[in-house]
């Protein structure tokens, strides 16, 4: 009895074995689960995942709010500088000196001749400027809109809709600063003696100063207007000339602002 035991024993065993063998190609393993019914992760999630951009980096339209920011912090500077050479101006020009003849204090501040005729030329420049840079930005906007299907065969679009009027803006504010750079020769001409005045040097600061800063808005111009030549995506472009549009009118307001200061202050 224990030997017949022992023969069923390994039978069984064989049998076992060989079955397993037979069937090992066709075994699977089990699938490990996920959540959500086996669906990978979505593109809300933190780090992206199905599809996602797989980073951290910030959106289009956060870059654009972020350079806007900016801009308008580094605009609160400038206007804080143009407050700080208004007050100088002012209390420069009401300001006396003793005079021991009249035995009182009288103003030795000296009126300069403008050329106010040159000025108002250059302030309907940079205005005409101002909206020229408006309508590129305006078309830089569509041209980030029509960015997706311009590649697409048979269909005619372009993303350069905003270069014509960049460079236009470019050229407006290089006449611009052309004609301040006149007006400092026309009123050295007229006012040979006042030349080192105080009430000149106030005229020579302040159109100075504003030149500069509007110098610097034309060379982001001239970068946005080369990221089309080096195949630049049209949202780089679009962000430049946005941020620029920005800080451009108010380089025109603050212009009319110093040209009444110092026609009806003078």
């Amino acid at each position: 009895m224990p030997c017949r035991l022992r023969q069923l024993v390994q039978a069984t065993c064989s049998t076992a074995v060989v079955y397993s063998l037979s069937q090992g190609p066709h075994l699977r393993a089990p699938k490990e689960a996920h959540h959500g019914g086996g669906r990978g992760p979505t593109v809300r999630w933190p780090g992206g995942g199905g599809g996602g951009r797989g980073d951290d980096s910030p959106s289009y339209g956060e870059r654009l709010r972020r350079y806007r920011m900016g801009v308008l912090l580094a605009l609160s500077s400038v206007v804080m500088l143009f407050v700080s050479f208004t007050t100088a101006y002012v209390v420069r020009k009401a300001g006396a000196v003793w005079d021991p003849a009249r035995n009182d204090y009288v103003s030795n501040w000296v009126p300069v001749t403008l050329p106010v005729k040159l000025l108002l030329v250059n302030t309907f420049i940079l205005l005409i400027s101002s909206l020229t840079l408006e309508i590129a930005r305006r078309r830089a906007a569509e041209d980030v809109a029509l960015s997706p299907i311009v590649d697409i065969p048979g269909v005619l679009a372009s993303d350069s809709n905003a270069i014509p009027w960049l460079w236009t803006t470019i050229v407006l504010g290089l006449g611009f600063l052309a004609g301040q750079g006149f007006a400092w020769y026309r009123l050295q001409q007229a006012n040979q003696a006042l030349v080192t005045a105080v009430s000149s040097s106030f005229f020579f600061i302040l159109t100075g100063v504003h030149a500069v800063h509007l110098a610097g808005g034309i060379l982001a111009l001239l970068y946005a207007g080369v990221t089309a030549w080096l195949h630049r995506p049209p949202e780089t472009r679009r962000i430049v000339v946005d941020v620029t549009a920005w800080y451009w009118h108010f380089m025109g307001t603050l212009w009319i602002y110093i040209f009444c200061l110092l026609y009806f202050a003078r």
